[in-house]
Parts: structure tokens; sequence; C-alpha cells
């Protein structure tokens, strides 16, 4: 049985083998096109939540009691169809859920108003239900709120390379790693959290490719690297500025592509050299005078070879996130380096936030990245409006708010102030004992739909076992009925044929197609696909690439360096066994086994200052406990640590700093306070 990977962006095609109904084994797909024929632990393992995932409808004591007495008379009669669950929820008839969320939310609407709900959530899901669930958002509740978790990863990619180069997708499939002479990597633990890249990557090194790699720690993508980068805390912009002054300012750019291909390169050169972001700044930082030379070796390296320019979340996850992805874009046209092996390849983290944003889950776009009616709130103003009542419902598909986000002390208190939390989950989780109704849908591996990766490939996934779970569109569906709104979709195959009329890159892609191949987006009427973008000219209005400058400002530890300070700074991230929040990894006793609890990495030069266990405190918030593991992977006065499990409470350390354009949470650098326990 041949489908698609749940896990991260890179939608690994995957083989599995079924006995009696269940999956017994999950094996690669010899000539897996997104895969290249491999899979890494999650991809292999990471199927046993099936066991473990909800499998009825919940609604809990507390909607009911709250609003028993104001339920009309023929569903006030049917909560005797309602059964103990467990300690929070009973168990409810699928058409008594629906009954009760819809009669709810024409509630909510009588007494407010439709911006008095947000829906949030779509990439952990199929392009299908992502692009319903928007529509339901926009046509049927009337309400512009709508985001998904492309808000905590990836949305200054987006914002980024849209103002540069018009699309906010990568421009190369993955193979065409193995085309490049260099590989260009920041802010990405590519082996941790895109395995399959790594792989791609290794092998193009191992083939005589050059691998340029910056990070905050040393990671293991490094041993493989001709130049690795060791940064301070927040320096990405700053360090891709100096790269591009030292290309500007050694004459190493590609004249003859930013003449042809771009424009206002004149006034960025002009604003680059006036100020100081440059290698000689990092002469200046003790302990990182070396990145200097550093930086012309790299300048060199990119402007006379095919390079990739990749990042993940140590880029995008920072409060001048956008403008370090238009900074790489900038290097990107300085070296005219888009084409077959050049390009820019942002690594999204989920199976299908490509998607969820390409079809419009995204309060400022709406599907094909239209400008919609009325902008809508982004996640971070949703959580404000909820704390002062100007948001009353959540309609959640699929995204653990009340763990993944920042903050998460003041989005718990914000909660509590909701009128209603409609949550389509797999699997239980910190938002589903929030929830006043819960439904249970299909998972990746149960249902028919497509799912848009990493490198803006559509694959069709289909059905590895059988479930009488609804689909999250089907729910949906359903309630937009009892709301007097109906959909003549049978099928997802239905939906997703409606969904091509408003997204057009998606346009020749069919059901029939994809059986036979993945295609990468824009997909022509004749089924024709575009692995490589921007050969000829870019997506923006005039064709051209447009240069900005956006200048580095002083903060958090290089502010430390440069005024002889030491303080305590937090960094967070994924390892390879566990996938976000853990839900669906966690129940796996071969992942579990591999990395069962959130570790924190400290210097080994800490040792006698610091304890086996300790707790982390910010302004925000204080971690649980946590074990420590001493390293010399991470830098004195610097700490690392994983944030999929719940009980550490690590996101509860960060705040509301984030993306300066778009609310991006400042995730991978927080002030940290280290208290040693006993444990």
């Amino acid at each position: 049985m041949i489908s698609v990977c749940t896990y991260c962006g890179v939608g690994c095609e995957i083989d599995a083998q079924i006995n009696n109904g269940k999956i017994e084994k999950i094996m690669p797909v010899k000539n897996g096109k997104s895969s290249g024929g491999e899979l890494c632990i999650k991809g292999r393992y990471g199927f046993e939540f099936l066991n473990h995932k909800i499998t009825k409808h919940l609604v809990s004591y507390k909607f009911i009691e709250n609003n028993k007495d104001n339920l009309p008379f023929e569903l006030a009669v049917r909560l005797a169809n309602l059964y103990e669950y467990d300690d929070k929820f009973y168990e409810a008839p699928y058409s008594l859920a629906l009954d009760l969320a819809a009669w709810k939310l024409k509630d909510i609407l009588k007494k407010y108003t439709p911006n008095h709900i947000a829906c949030i959530g779509g990439a952990r899901t199929s392009i299908e239900s992502a692009w319903f669930f928007q529509h339901f958002a926009r046509n049927v509740l009337k309400t512009p709120n709508v985001d998904n978790c492309a808000r905590i990863c990836h949305s200054p990619s987006l914002s980024g390379l849209k103002m540069s180069i018009g699309e906010g997708a990568s421009s190369v499939e993955f193979d065409e790693i193995f085309k490049a002479d260099v590989i260009f990597i920041i802010g990405s633990n590519t082996t941790q959290a895109h395995p399959m890249v790594a792989s791609r990557i290794i092998k193009a090194k191992r083939r005589g490719a050059k691998v340029i790699v910056a990070d905050v720690r040393e990671i293991p993508i490094m041993k493989f690297a001709d130049i690795s980068v060791i940064l301070p805390f927040e320096s990405n912009l700053l360090f891709l500025n100096a790269v591009a002054r030292e290309m500007i300012e050694k004459d190493l750019i590609n004249k003859e592509f930013i003449e042809k291909r771009c424009v206002k390169y004149e006034e960025y050169k002009e604003n680059i050299l006036k100020h100081p972001d440059s290698k000689e700044y990092f002469e200046k930082l003790k302990g990182f005078e070396y990145i200097s030379k550093q930086i012309e070796d790299i300048a060199k390296l990119i402007s006379k070879n095919k390079t990739i320019f990749t990042w993940g979340l140590g880029v995008t996850e920072h409060i001048d996130a956008t403008e370090a992805v238009n900074a790489i874009s900038n290097l990107a046209m300085l070296s005219g380096n888009f084409g077959k092996g050049a390009g820019v390849l942002p690594l999204r983290g989920q199976n299908n936030v490509q998607g969820a944003c390409d079809v419009g889950c995204l309060p400022y776009y709406g599907p094909d990245y239209t400008l919609p009616e009325k902008i809508g709130l982004m996640t971070p103003d949703v959580i404000e409006h909820i704390r002062d009542g100007r948001i009353k419902a959540i309609i959640n598909m699929g995204e653990d708010i009340l763990h993944v986000h920042p903050n998460l002390n003041k989005i718990k208190k914000a909660f509590e102030n909701l009128e209603f939390l409609m949550v389509m989950e797999v699997m239980r989780s910190e938002i589903t004992e929030k929830a006043d109704i819960v439904f249970g849908v299909k998972s990746a591996y149960e249902k028919t739909g497509v799912y848009v990766n990493a490198e803006r490939r559509l694959h069709l996934s289909t059905p590895l076992v059988e479930c009488n779970m609804p689909d999250d569109w089907e729910v949906l569906a359903d309630i937009s009925k009892k709301m007097g709104t109906e959909f003549d979709f049978k099928t997802s195959e239905d939906v997703f044929n409606e969904c091509k009329k408003e997204v057009q890159r998606f346009k020749g892609a069919t059901y029939e197609r994809l059986r036979k191949k993945p295609l990468c987006w824009p997909v022509s009427v004749d089924g024709g696909d575009s692995p490589v973008l921007h050969t000829e000219s870019f997506s923006t209005p005039d064709g051209k690439g447009h240069f900005h400058y956006h200048p580095y400002h002083l903060r958090g530890e290089i502010k430390d360096l440069l005024e002889g300070k030491r303080k305590w700074y937090l960094n967070t991230g994924r390892e390879l066994p566990q996938y976000n929040n853990a839900a669906q990894t966690k129940p796996s006793e071969k992942l579990t086994k591999k990395y069962g609890e959130d570790i924190l990495l400290v210097n080994e030069i800490h040792k006698n200052e610091i304890s086996e266990f300790v707790k982390l405190r910010s302004k925000h918030g204080e971690s649980n406990v946590l074990k420590v593991k001493f390293t010399k992977t991470v830098r004195p006065f610097t700490l690392y640590t994983t944030f999929h499990f719940a009980k550490s409470n690590i996101n509860a350390l960060f705040g509301d700093e984030h993306d300066h354009k778009v609310k991006t949470a400042r995730f991978k650098s927080v002030e940290v306070e280290v208290i040693n326990v006993n444990n």
C-alpha cells in the first residue's frame, strides 16, 4: 500500500505492509521522488499512534453544565444519549455532537458578530480539509480570522521571499541539490528536522559539492561542512548582510544577472555600504573574530558556483526573520543563483504547511495568495482578542496551541475566557483537554487527500487502513448543513476539484495524474509540472527580482558581548525521533526509547555550577524540571533543549516578541535564569 508520510515537510512516499487491517511495517518506496528511496526513523516507526488515537466524539461536562439551560428542547432531550467517557468528557453520537456544535456557533453569531470567531489550523491535514476550513470560516461563519501553524514556523519565509522574488516557496525540488556546487545551510538542524534532505546533502558532498553550515551551536550536519560558522544568538541578519557587503565590495557579484533580472540594486548597494553590517563587526565580538575570514571565504564560494540556499526555523523564529529571509534572497540574486542546481529552499516543518498556505489558511491571503475581501487576525492577535473578550469562539483543526505556541501561561489564561472551543483532532493533546467539543477525525494514514511538501510537490495520500471516523472537511460540511449552507461534496476528490477552481497553481493536478506521480506546482492544464522556478523571470508583477536592504538592530547576546556581560540564553529545536508536540510519536516504543524526554544541553565548562536537574525561568514563565546533559556542542552560557513534551512547559519561557511583519514567535533566543533543583 503506497501513501505519504504524515510527519515533516519532506513528504516522503511510504509503502505499508498491512496485516489483518493494521499496519505491520512501513518501508521506503524505492523510486520515491521526495524521499529519495529512504525513510527516517519516524517514517518507519511512527505509525503506532493509530492504536491510541481518538475514536469517539466528545463533549465536555463543563460545556453541558454551562449550556443546558439555554438548549432548545429538541436538543436538551437528546442529552440522554451522552455517556460518561472519562473525568472530563461525555461520549456523544456524531449527530448529537454536530447539532451541539452548530447550535453553539449559531448562538455565538446571534449574540455577537462573525468577527468574534477565529479558525486556527490546517497544516496537519490534507489540502481538501485545509481549503474547506478557510472556506467554512470565510463563507459559512463569515469571519476573516483564519490562520495556521505557519504562524509559528515559516510565515517569514513567505513574506521575505514574496517581497523579492514574488513567490514565498522553494524555487527548486530536493533533487536539484545533486546539481549544486555549493549548499549553504543556515538555521537548519537538517539531519534531525529534515533527514531525507540531509541525506541528499551528504551524498552531494561525497560527489564533490561544498557545504556551508551556519548555526548557533554545533550540529551533526557540520561534520560534512567545508565551512562551519558558529554564530552568536540572533545574528543571522548581521551575518547575511555582511556576506552580501563582502560580495559587493570585492566585486564578486553577477552583474549580468543583476542588470537583466533585478531592480533596485543601486539603492540596495548604497544602503548596505553605509551601514555597519560587515565582516568587521564580528571582529569586535570576543570569541567570534574568526567569522570575518569565513565571510570572505563564503562570499567567494557562492559567487563562483551554483548554490542552493536552505534554511529552517533557526532563521524564521526571530524578530527580524522576514528581513533575514529577504537577505538570503538578496544573496541568491547577487550571485545569480536561480535555475538548475541553484535557488532558495526553505525547509517547511509540517507535512502540509506549504499546502495550507497555498489554499488560503492565512488571515491576509485567500486561496492562491489572492487578497481576501477582509484581512483577519494573526494568531497572536487572536489571543489578545480572546483576553479582552473580542473573540468568543475558536474552531481548531489539528494545531495544539496550548503546547506549541509561545507564552503558554498567557494563552492558557486567555483560553479560560472562551465561550466555545471546538477541536478536530487525531490524538488527545493539551488543546483537546480544554475543548468543549472534540471531533475525532481520520489521520493521514486513514484517508484520501493531497499534501504539498516543502518542494511544492503535490502527493496523493491513500488510506492504508480503514477508519470509521469522518475527515476534517466532512465534519465542517456537516456543521455547515446544520447552519443552513449545504455542499454537494461526496468525496475528497470533489473537494479537491472545487479547490482547484480557486487555486490556479494546482489546475493541472488531478487525482488520476497524482496516482501516477507527484507533481510540483504550478501544474499546467496538460499536467506538466515545475520542479524549478524563476529560470527566466520572477513571479513579481514586473518579473524582476527586487533588492531590499534591512539593517541589523543591536540586541541580545551581541549587545552583551560588546558590553562584556554574560547571561544565559536558551535555544530550542527538534530531535529526530519525536515530532512537534510528540502526540503521534510518543506512542511508538521504538521512538520514545530513542528520545523520551526533553533534555537540556549545557556546556561542560559549567559542570561545577549546574546540577543534574534544573528549572529554567524567564520573565514570562518557568519550565518544569529538566535533566541536564553536559556537552561541547553548545557554547558557554548558551543552552539548548527540545519542546516535544508538554510536561516540560518549555514554551512558557517565551514571550510575545515576534517577527516584525508576520508575528512569528522569537523561539530561538530567550534570556533565562538557571535554577538548580534536587530531584
